[in-house]
């Protein structure tokens, strides 16, 4: 299975629309979003092409490979204009030996999230910089942001065949490990 995980468009159409030429490349079996689709936030500038309409189309058109973590900027309305459900909380994935868990991350403490074991993966967004680290026998990734990075790595992440890369929207790989 080929997963893309990603997070924080924060309504840019610009960023929405690369990422999902970047989809297309990638042909993965799904594509998860890890919060703060719409709306920009009151401490962030406006990001490129900030259009939280043409977001949504984009991401209605897609809405079959989707999976929508809530972010805490994302609200009630945000489920309007949306063809898919935001899942609260955290959604949690089976791969082979390892269980994926993905959460937005502002609220990421051990008693909000499923119990976890060496060897699983957790997904988080929120923090706007990609990383790729192992704690406690735990692997953690941030795929960054796509709208608006604090690190300059416009970036998401793939899962497959054992292999976690994160990558830049124009295809420079961050950083990658073999699990």
């Amino acid at each position: 299975m080929k997963i893309v995980i990603a997070s924080d468009i924060h309504g840019s159409a610009y960023y929405t629309k690369v990422f999902f030429e970047r989809v297309a490349q990638e042909k993965p079996d799904m594509v998860i979003l890890l919060g703060d689709i719409y709306y920009h936030g009151p401490r962030n500038p406006f990001p490129k092409e900030y259009a939280p309409m043409a977001v949504a189309e984009i991401l209605n058109a897609n809405k079959k490979m989707l999976v929508v973590i809530k972010g805490n900027c994302d609200s009630e309305v945000d489920q309007m204009i949306s063809e898919f459900s935001f899942i609260e909380g955290f959604f949690a994935l089976q791969l082979e030996k390892r269980k994926l868990v993905c959460v937005h991350g502002h609220k990421m403490e051990k008693s909000d999230l499923p119990e976890l074991k060496v060897g699983d993966i957790v997904a988080y967004g929120h923090y706007h910089t990609a990383l790729l680290e192992i704690r406690e026998g735990i692997i953690y990734i941030n795929p960054g942001s796509l709208a608006l990075p604090k690190d300059d790595n416009y970036s998401y992440c793939i899962i497959e065949d054992n292999v976690i890369t994160i990558k830049s929207l124009d295809d420079r790989i961050i950083k990658n490990y073999i699990l």
